[in-house]
């Protein structure tokens, strides 16, 4: 299994990385830029948490590795690691309806709240990152 030792990183092809989920303390990392945005991560054991320009956008219960996150309008997506099982919330467009697909096969529907928030959750496989894509139905 992989954590990002920097907490995040900018990726050569245009996504971003973050969390470390092997941390015991809590550690954050604030106005890291990338594609003209800030972030600011917070990660460790019991959660991983990521804000874009102050807004919410990923926590994962319990802590997470992160690799490829890429968010359009249209689509999310990412691979996710961890020693456990997580429950991942994302903030989405609000009351809209959003197709999960986990590992290439189809999770499902779901709709956001009004508040935008869409919450899966995703067994880890042992050693191997799980990929997660999410796309505006």
């Amino acid at each position: 299994m992989s954590v990002i030792s920097e907490l995040i990183r900018s990726e050569s092809d245009g996504t971003i990385s973050f969390g470390d989920y092997s941390l015991a303390a809590k550690s954050k990392l604030e106005n890291f830029e990338h594609a003209g945005d800030l972030y600011k991560v917070k990660t460790f054991q019991e959660i991983t948490k990521l804000e874009r320009n102050g807004m919410f956008v990923y926590e994962s219960v319990p802590g997470t590795a992160v690799i490829g996150f890429k968010s359009a309008e249209e689509e999310v997506s990412f691979q996710v690691e961890g020693p456990n099982d997580a429950q991942i919330t994302l903030e989405l467009e609000a009351g809209t309806e959003y197709n999960i697909i986990i590992n290439g096969m189809e999770a499902g529907v779901m709709k956001t709240n009004l508040g935008g928030k869409l919450n899966i959750s995703v067994e880890m496989e042992g050693n191997d990152p799980v990929s997660v894509k999410i796309s505006k139905k």
